[in-house]
């Protein structure tokens, strides 16, 4: 059976449905759904994702068959809409949009008014009674056709419509009259003859055509790319291609067009939220160009504007698409994303598809939704991306700070940061790249700017709504955005803004506030957080449903303290050598290091020892009750000695050991592959005293802690573990400290000794390990390095290459390699049960706070993950996700 390309929708019947997204997009699939509702819908096809994906498979060639039926569905597109598509008499005109599976917001293309030509316009013109009108659809539709299509810069048509706009002395395009279109149509179309060497296409089927093979080549532009690789899109996907009869806003007062969310996208409130503007097309609202007016009387009386919401001006239609946006929100069950126009005061739906949104915002709806009955506890978790909880767990403006607002804008999404002013996305990259913050400061931002929208910490437009490009892409990038900043006139080319009588040139400090709209003069004092109810309500039910336990990788009491107020249910890697790094024990570890015997190392440890057990008291109080995974000395000697001349000479001055030992220890310690070298437990063979030191130090402490009525949980791990032998060694030389120490204190303390699975050889051997190990875990940042034979620190240079070319999915070191890495992981595991049933498992790289590692180890059946402090909230929602998925 052939396949089928096409698929139509119109009012009342659909041949697709919302659950074919990978065949027809997110904007066919509910085109088709809503047609199915008997929504006010235009009708019109859908060319599929396969046609795309055959597109590019096959040198840019159209599939066989597609033509046929292209043609087919025009001719019942004819039928049903009673126009005729290239009749000048009631001609048919169309709009041609990409839709891919995933939502990406202006980073495809589209053309609208496609089939009118130099005979068609005159009949529109005709049938509508309104030349004026039938002239501006076709200016928009040669600008739009000629950039999408023809490749000719959009900013051309700008330019000679600014020209005019001069010429004329007017400053909207409403006040330009049918007489002047025809001349800017005209110079339009000289210029693309100039340009191209032939004249702008006439024929309709032409056309659509060229718009169909524009919309898929959209599919691979960079922007695209760009955004995919973002989002993790696959490239395979594809887009589909919606054909759907026109219907206009801009044919008068009572004609108009906008954007809506069925609730607010940004704080997640439940309210209608968008912009509609008269007599306009589409593209006026999200590109920015003319500042939209607010959808509802109460938010036009909340934002202080003067002009009439829709509500006020169209009240009929805005009660009849209230209930529609309300019928939709409840289909879906979720928040929507609504496009839509009004023609001479008729309701049509051109969109609709599940809204983009902050994480406060995301929250809050799903908690709501929840208490609403629209949906379960189970699925609000589902709702939330774990990675988009970053968004709360970071500073905010100090409401008591004292601060210079230099200009204001609309709210466009939450959030403050500081950075340096840039003005193109280039330098945005640039600069950040060199590891500065930036601001990106724009007129309006368009597609374009995807890569410098991606790299700056907050976006400022000076045109543009709520719902403009800038605002909805930075919502989705959880950016903090403020648009529409009218007060600031910004001109670009010299590097230069003025707001309110003053000057801000490139590379001056600057202040966002996405919450409050405010743009602010330098750097202003930050606050942490305060967390909503909501928040509090979805990580009360993630801990509902998860399995895994939560742990922390923490060594500073700062650390602890914050990991466990993120709900962190005990330290999974303490790394001891952070505290042999800070400066009042330093010096006597480089005593240590340089000292000729046994006799005198253990004379240095003991200036050390008093101060690790310091450290391990306090983070035992913190975690009172709750384990403490402590890992003993792993990085090699020679990283706390000086290499540089200038630190060998002042460390030999403040200790007192000649410049020419220091240089000759540094370079019996230097090793050609440090990582693999004498570090780990190696260190703690050779120089057990080392261990020794740091283990009477952490009995010492977790006995004060039960002598002040704490509950220690000591678990002792040792790094870098590749056979029995070493395993059995380091596990009886903990017991025979520990016996010391408990001896001496006459009180004992409950304990575990276990390894970091890190080496390839670890994980094979884990049967014998586990012979001694009372517990693994699994070091992912060393294990992936020691199984793929790459560096951490070196990849850079070419891990980016692999990823784009398609050889590595993902970079291994942010998402954990399940094929590789896993199935050591996997086998560690069940040869680690096999020799100790109740072994406990977890892990502790990098890999703990990534949502895809952390369902991998829920179905592993580890029993915890570790992660960096700030990560725990999404380690938390994430294991919660790992369990109702697996169910």
């Amino acid at each position: 059976m052939s396949k089928q390309w096409v698929y139509a929708f119109r009012a009342g019947q659909a041949d697709g449905n919302a659950g074919m997204k990978d065949l027809l997009g997110g904007k066919g699939a509910n085109l088709a759904e809503m047609s199915s509702l008997n929504l006010p819908v235009p009708a019109g096809f859908t060319i599929t994702t396969e046609a795309c994906v055959h597109y590019f498979k096959n040198n840019s060639e159209l599939p066989q068959g597609l033509e046929a039926e292209v043609e087919y569905a025009l001719c019942d597109l004819e039928k049903v809409t009673g126009k005729g598509f290239g009749q000048v008499e009631n001609p048919l005109l169309v709009s041609v949009r990409s839709g891919a599976r995933a939502s990406m917001p202006g980073m495809m293309d589209t053309v609208l008014n496609l089939g009118l030509n130099d005979a068609t316009v005159e009949g529109l013109a005709s049938l509508t009674g309104d030349r004026r009108f039938a002239l501006d659809c076709y200016r928009r539709f040669i600008t739009m056709y000629s950039n999408v299509v023809l490749g000719v810069s959009h900013h051309s048509f700008e330019d000679i419509l600014d020209d005019h706009k001069d010429r004329l002395g007017v400053s909207v395009d409403t006040d330009i009259t049918a007489k002047d279109w025809e001349k800017v149509i005209a110079d339009y179309k000289d210029m693309v003859k100039s340009e191209l060497g032939r004249d702008f296409p006439q024929e309709p089927k032409d056309q659509l055509w060229g718009a169909v093979k524009a919309v898929f080549g959209s599919w691979m532009n960079d922007r695209a790319k760009f955004y995919r690789k973002m989002h993790d899109i696959p490239e395979d996907w594809g887009t589909a291609v919606n054909v759907q009869s026109m219907v206009f806003g801009n044919m008068g007062d009572t004609s108009a067009t906008g954007v809506a969310f069925t609730r607010n996208p940004s704080t997640g409130e439940g309210e209608l939220y968008g912009e509609f503007l008269l007599n306009a097309q589409g593209e006026d609202v999200v590109a920015g160009i003319r500042t939209p007016q607010a959808l509802t009387k109460k938010a036009r009386e909340d934002m202080g504007e003067r002009n009439p919401s829709m509500e006020e001006q169209l009240p009929e239609v805005f009660a009849q698409f209230k209930s529609t946006v309300d019928t939709l929100e409840r289909h879906y069950r979720d928040v929507q994303d609504v496009e839509f126009t009004v023609e001479q005061g008729q309701l049509y739906m051109l969109q609709t598809r599940n809204a983009k949104r902050t994480s406060r915002a995301g929250l809050k709806i799903a908690v709501d939704m929840a208490k609403e009955g629209l949906i379960t506890p189970a699925e609000a978790l589902m709702r939330v991306d774990p990675a988009s909880l970053d968004q709360l767990l970071h500073p905010m403006i100090d409401p008591a700070a004292e601060k210079i607002v230099i200009a204001k804008g609309l709210p466009a999404s939450p959030g403050a940061a500081c950075g340096k002013i840039v003005f193109t996305a280039d330098d945005a990259v640039r600069l950040a790249a060199a590891g500065e913050d930036v601001i990106l400061v724009r007129d309006e931002t368009s597609p374009e700017d995807i890569h410098g929208m991606h790299a700056a910490k907050a976006i400022v437009t000076a045109r543009g709504g709520m719902t403009s490009h800038a605002a909805v892409v930075a919502r989705g990038m959880g950016r903090p955005c403020v648009s529409g900043a009218g007060e600031m006139n910004i001109y670009a080319e010299r590097g230069e803004f003025t707001a309110r009588g003053q000057s801000y040139r490139f590379g001056d400090l600057i202040t966002l506030d996405g919450s409050s709209g405010e743009i602010i003069k330098g750097a202003v004092r930050m606050i942490e957080p305060e967390f909503s109810e909501d928040f509090h309500q979805i990580m009360s039910w993630a801990d509902e449903h998860k399995r895994l336990a939560i742990r922390t990788n923490a060594e500073t009491p700062t650390d602890a303290r914050t990991a466990l107020g993120f709900g962190a249910e005990g330290i999974g890697l303490c790394r001891t050598e952070h505290m042999f790094f800070d400066e009042d024990r330093i010096a006597a570890v480089r005593e240590m290091i340089l000292a000729d015997d046994e006799a005198g190392r253990r004379k240095a440890l003991a200036k050390i020892q008093p101060m690790q057990k310091a450290d391990f008291a306090e983070l035992f109080e913190i975690m009172d009750g709750l384990p403490v995974t402590i890992r003993l000395l792993d990085p090699p000697l020679h990283e706390f000695l000086p290499h540089t001349p200038e630190d060998v000479a002042q460390v030999a001055e403040a200790s007192g050991v000649g410049e020419d030992k220091l240089m000759k220890r540094t370079k019996e310690l230097s090793e050609t592959n440090p990582m693999l070298g004498w570090r780990g437990c190696r260190l703690g063979v050779t120089f057990p005293e080392i261990y020794e030191s740091q283990l009477e130090a952490i009995f010492d402490a977790a006995i004060d802690r039960i002598e002040a009525g704490g509950k220690p949980q000591p678990e002792i791990m040792h790094p870098l573990v590749a056979t029995r032998a070493e395993m059995k060694y380091l596990t009886d030389m903990t017991h025979r400290v520990a016996k010391a120490v408990f001896a001496a204190r006459g009180k004992s303390v409950d304990y575990k000794v276990g390894t970091m699975i890190e080496l390839p050889r670890a994980a094979l051997m884990a049967d014998k390990l586990a012979e001694t190990a009372e517990f693994f875990s699994f070091g992912t940042n060393d294990l992936t390095q020691t199984t793929f034979g790459i560096s951490r620190d070196d990849s850079g240079r070419f891990l980016n290459p692999y990823i784009e070319k398609g050889i590595f999915e993902k970079d291994p070191f942010v998402s954990l390699d399940q094929d590789g890495v896993g199935a050591l992981i996997s086998m560690a595991a069940e040869k680690g049960r096999a020799t100790r049933p109740d072994i406990k498992l977890g892990i502790c790289g990098e890999h703990g706070g990534d949502p895809a590692s952390i369902a991998f180890c829920h179905r592993q059946g580890l029993g915890y993950v570790s992660c960096s402090p700030y990560r725990v909230p999404v380690a938390r929602l994430a294991a919660a996700q790992a369990a109702i998925v697996s169910k």
